[in-house]
């Protein structure tokens, strides 16, 4: 994901640094989100560094739009992305397997055109 021609690099672990450079933010400010937003929990060193993912980057680009962007409070920030969640549920083994039908039935649909 990208947000506004922001690219992320394709690496596993980022250090705070690299996540500051990549947002435009400071470190302090994506030290303070961990403690307003439960979902950034980046994992940490054996030295205790923080570990950030591309998903977490993508949820903190997210947060920067909501709030720089869009002009959210933080608490509106926190609501919009509590019902975000709760509109889009986890994967499922049957979320994926009624995706999978639904591929299938369109690729059939597709090759019954092709042959005709």
């Amino acid at each position: 994901m990208t947000l506004k021609g922001t690219e992320i690099p394709d690496k596993r672990y980022f250090k705070i640094g690299e996540v500051s450079a990549i947002t435009g933010l400071d470190s302090y400010v994506l030290r303070y989100w961990e403690t307003e937003f439960p979902l950034l929990k980046p994992s940490r060193s054996r030295s205790g560094q923080r570990l950030y993912r591309k998903r977490d980057i993508e949820k903190i680009l997210e947060i920067k739009d909501l709030l720089y962007e869009k002009k959210y409070t933080i608490a509106g920030a926190k609501q919009y992305l509590q019902q975000s969640k709760k509109a889009h549920p986890p994967a499922t083994t049957e979320n994926y397997r009624a995706t999978l039908e639904e591929v299938r039935k369109e690729l059939v649909l597709i090759r019954d055109l092709l042959n005709t």
